[in-house]
């Protein structure tokens, strides 16, 4: 399991979000009626800080994690979090650990 987030996609965060250097965002798996990497779950953000991080990635002076509890969601797989400039958006792409790209 990993996180991965792209230096463009931290600088949109800091945009949208109004966010200063030095602030945590948490992912974390969420009730969906759509669907994301689970059925009836798809991925959630907040700002705070840790409390019992089980994965951590550093971009743009922000730090983006997952709790130890939260991280069924991302068994066997890398969530890389990216900037789409044409859509001025994130994108969330799974990838299967392992996978030959």
């Amino acid at each position: 399991m990993q996180i991965e987030v792209t230096n463009e996609a931290a600088r949109w965060y800091k945009k949208e979000l109004e966010l200063e250097r030095g602030k945590a965002i948490r992912f974390f798996p969420r009730y969906s009626s759509g669907g994301g990497l689970h059925p009836g779950f798809s991925l959630g953000i907040s700002v705070e800080e840790p409390v019992s991080p089980g994965l951590t990635e550093q971009a743009e002076d922000l730090l983006f994690f997952m709790e130890e509890h939260d991280l069924w969601y991302l068994e066997g797989y890398k969530l890389s979090v990216k900037y789409v400039e044409s859509q001025d958006d994130i994108s969330y792409i799974y990838e299967k650990e392992g996978a030959v790209n």
